[in-house]
């Protein structure tokens, strides 16, 4: 879920709703509620038009004025009379009834309260108040909340810091975990070949029969004749190819070909199609048709319609993913998705283990059936940050269905420490202690102070990548490269970050 600053969340945070029907009366109260402290703060809407006939009308905002002086009407217009981004108007509008907004509106739901409608997540009512504003040539906060139906909307603050402390403790078993374990050694060798240009890159577009329209792909490549060997890698939701770049040169920089699709239906410029109304947040179909992206682009090679001139080994691929690029290579692998913990936990609000990634993983849920797309060329895979406790079967969510099979891909995943996202305890810590995946030849390397976004690496930051001597270490290894490093030898850490191997303290 890479550049997840989704204003689909925010949108559901500061609007503060989950409505339908057409309002018939204006929102006559906004009740900030503090339990802890046994207090109501209640802000009186009514039919004030400026911040300032809102303070007059409001007893709680009146004595805060008057006790800061004067400052508390400057604070409060800045809050109220900003104007809205110009993009929610769109977004709204083309993702109304869509599952991805469904969902934030739900999570939503369990901090904010409003009475006297019913309660509608589809995001409708929340669009046409919105237009209203905009109609009425009120663009802000504070005219958007003149056209919310009900009597009293309530934000419950100490839900909003329940759902913080369980993001804080969904990171707690993996900073125990890194700071007992010993962090990887730094291989000097891998970070001098990466200080001579050796690489070249071009972008290619490749026909597939399961897209209206061409897949961009990114290919990043030895200058010399390299050692035929091949890696795929699958950006996150709202990312792009770019964003992994550096990766890409570190593969390349010790023989590899690599290749990162542009994910049509989840890329950045999909992203801003959405802002823009022209388009839908991206569907659940779209679990099934990004590991089609990566088969279709694996046969274009093996058909040689793509570099033909090089004689690459399709038998055997690695595939590399972040966050849901990450939970690609887990389909590819041979993970097949299942409904029966979606069906259980989606609706569950107050899971200890529920998280921001839960948004995305349970839009899914009409498309898991058909998301099972494993292919028999990938040899290996690493999966960074990825969503997946939701997503597969409880006893095999990093295995085969047929663990017997000795091509079993071997799977490696990668989590920071403070990933807020996709925190490391559900999805990462708790699926490899639960499976015993370990066990399997599976790891789980955590990055200390790793965010859902600093491991990428972009153009030119091969020396930056975090991540890169790991990627290539565990990649020669489990291809049978005859190179160093590789993941058994321990030397691919980097100077800039820990990152320990954990899969030994399960």
């Amino acid at each position: 879920m890479s550049r997840i600053r989704s204003i689909i969340a925010a949108a559901a945070a500061s609007a503060a709703v989950l409505l339908t029907g057409s309002p018939a009366v204006a929102l006559e109260r906004l009740v900030l509620r503090l339990p802890v402290l046994d207090v109501d703060f209640t802000i009186n809407l009514g039919e004030g038009r400026s911040v300032a006939e809102v303070i007059q009308s409001s007893p709680d905002l009146a004595d805060l004025e008057s006790a800061s002086d004067g400052r508390l009407l400057a604070l409060l217009q800045k809050i109220f009379l900003t104007p809205l981004p110009i993009e929610l108007r769109g977004l709204l509008e083309g993702s109304t009834g869509q599952p991805l907004l469904e969902q934030a509106l739900k999570a939503a739901a369990y901090i904010v309260n409003l009475e006297g409608v019913p309660t509608d997540t589809s995001g409708s009512m929340l669009t046409k108040a919105l237009i209203r504003a905009y109609d009425n040539g009120q663009d802000n906060l504070l005219g958007f909340l003149h056209q919310l139906p009900g009597e009293e909307a309530s934000i419950d603050l100490s839900k909003l810091g329940e759902a913080v402390n369980r993001l804080m403790a969904n990171q707690k078993d993996g900073l125990e975990l890194v700071k007992v374990g010993s962090a990887a050694q730094v291989s000097s060798e891998v970070f001098e070949s990466l200080r001579v240009e050796t690489t070249s890159r071009e972008i290619i577009r490749v026909s597939v029969q399961h897209r209206q329209e061409p897949l961009g792909v990114l290919v990043v490549k030895p200058q010399g004749a390299g050692n035929q060997r091949l890696v795929v890698i699958s950006h996150g939701l709202w990312d792009d190819p770019e964003s992994f770049e550096g990766w890409a040169e570190v593969l390349a920089a010790n023989g590899y070909v690599v290749l990162l699709p542009d994910h049509p239906g989840s890329n950045f410029n999909q992203q801003r199609a959405m802002l823009a109304g022209d388009q839908p947040p991206p569907g659940p179909e779209e679990l099934r048709l990004r590991p089609l992206d990566v088969s279709a682009l694996l046969t274009a090679v093996e058909k040689g319609r793509v570099l033909a001139d090089r004689d690459l080994n399709t038998k055997d691929v690695a595939v590399v993913g972040h966050s849901w690029g990450g939970t690609t290579t887990l389909q590819l692998a041979g993970g097949s998705p299942t409904d029966q913990k979606l069906k259980a936990r989606c609706s569950d609000l107050k899971n200890p283990e529920r998280n921001i990634s839960w948004v995305l993983q349970c839009s899914w849920l009409s498309g898991i059936n058909k998301a099972g797309v494993a292919d028999a060329r990938v040899k290996t895979v690493v999966a960074v940050s990825p969503p997946l406790r939701l997503l597969f079967d409880p006893d095999k969510s990093l295995d085969r269905a047929d663990p017997t099979r000795s091509s079993r891909p071997k799977i490696l995943l990668i989590s920071g420490t403070r990933d807020w996202i996709v925190p490391s305890g559900p999805e990462a810590v708790f699926p490899m202690r639960d499976t015993q995946a370990a066990r399997l030849g599976h790891r789980l390397v955590l990055v200390d102070s790793g965010t859902h976004f600093n491991l990428r690496s972009f153009r030119g930051q091969a020396l930056q990548a975090v991540i890169g001597p790991l990627l290539l270490a565990w990649i020669n290894q489990q291809l049978q490269v005859t190179s160093s490093p590789t993941f058994e030898e321990g030397r691919w850490g980097h100077p800039d970050r820990r990152l320990v191997d954990v899969s030994g303290q399960f």
